[in-house]
């Protein structure tokens, strides 16, 4: 592999010149610079990272923290941050906790201002303590729409209404008619989405009715979950007109069990989601859902940290993304046999 002197040699410059360059400093005469980079292209140098960083105590990289890549609204928030940070000259790391706060913590004492400059954490179950101790021993810390969140005042935090998404996902089932209505809410982290949840009861108890604690599963925040919570609500109540999520994936879940049971939506049972990930719009029937804003959120969140990492007195640092929206897609209509 060849090395930074082999370059210089090349090139006929000292190594600081051919350090220059690579971090596109403006010390470096044009044609000094294309020297440069015909030997470096002549001999393949590529740069350590690593011993780039040590030297100049930054990395140009940056840490996602998330808990589950399986689940698609991660991909999704990932290539969107990704793309924002490689705009600003910084590189994106991926840390996945498999919903496990020791994993997460554990990357966050590894990485924090070692081998990233700043961490973007999402929805980890991490406790705020611990992230408020590292992000002020160390490097930047933020986080991206954690549902509930403690010494959130003093922590940066790019938030989502999720409480408002629930409201409107019960209007809409409202509007529609729908009075018995089951909910499935992810338990994925301790019940992080248990504020869309209230935000669907608060919706209907303005209607005057109350959501038994019967009509309520909770479940792991997967295809599977929403399958089995599903199973088990038409089982116990086959009366409901439909089904209300947390999130999209457990709604593609109850839309298999449904198929499976020969109910038809939204003829038989109206279905709708929170999140309004790619695969909301790839079932069918399209899925009717709240979208969070994937893109303005990972947008906004990836900004404010890279911000703060540039100047760590960067104003606001709690910031709110607009409220969530309804998209009406082919899975929710009118209450069956409604006059």
């Amino acid at each position: 592999m060849a090395t930074l002197s082999e370059v210089a040699r090349l090139a006929g410059v000292t190594t600081a010149t051919v350090s220059n360059v690579l971090r596109n400093t403006q010390k470096v005469k044009p044609a000094t610079v294309q020297k440069v980079q015909d030997a470096i292209a002549a001999t393949g140098y590529r740069p350590n990272l690593m011993a780039r960083a040590l030297a100049e105590g930054k990395s140009s990289m940056v840490a996602l923290v998330l808990p589950d890549i399986n689940n698609p609204f991660y991909p999704e928030f990932v290539r969107v941050a990704e793309r924002v940070a490689r705009h600003r000259n910084y590189f994106l790391m991926v840390c996945n906790t498999d919903e496990r706060p020791d994993i997460g913590r554990a990357y966050l004492h590894q990485i924090a201002g070692t081998l990233a400059d700043g961490v973007l954490v999402l929805h980890t179950g991490i406790s705020a303590d611990d992230i408020n101790e590292l992000k002020t021993r160390r490097s930047p810390i933020v986080l991206a729409s954690e549902e509930h969140v403690d010494l959130a005042d003093r922590i940066p935090h790019v938030v989502v209404n999720f409480h408002r998404a629930g409201e409107i996902a019960g209007q809409h089932l409202l509007a529609l008619g729908h009075t018995r209505i089951g909910a499935i809410v992810g338990c994925g982290l301790e019940g992080m989405q248990l504020g869309r949840l209230n935000g669907f009861k608060g919706a209907l108890a303005s209607a005057g009715i109350t959501v038994d604690d019967a009509l309520v599963r909770n479940v792991s925040d997967t295809v599977a979950g929403g399958h089995e919570a599903t199973d088990s609500l038409l089982e116990q109540h086959p009366d409901l007109t439909a089904i209300f999520c947390t999130n999209d994936l457990m709604a593609y879940g109850a839309s298999q069990a449904l198929a499976d049971r020969n109910i038809r939506i939204p003829q038989d049972i109206s279905l709708i989601g929170i999140t309004d990930i790619q695969l909301a719009r790839d079932m069918r029937p399209a899925l009717t859902t709240v979208a969070l804003g994937i893109e303005q959120v990972a947008t906004m969140s990836i900004n404010l940290l890279l911000d703060l990492i540039e100047n760590p007195q960067h104003e606001p640092t709690i910031m709110h993304v607009p409220d969530p929206v309804l998209v009406v897609r082919a899975s929710t209509g009118l209450v069956r046999n409604a006059p």
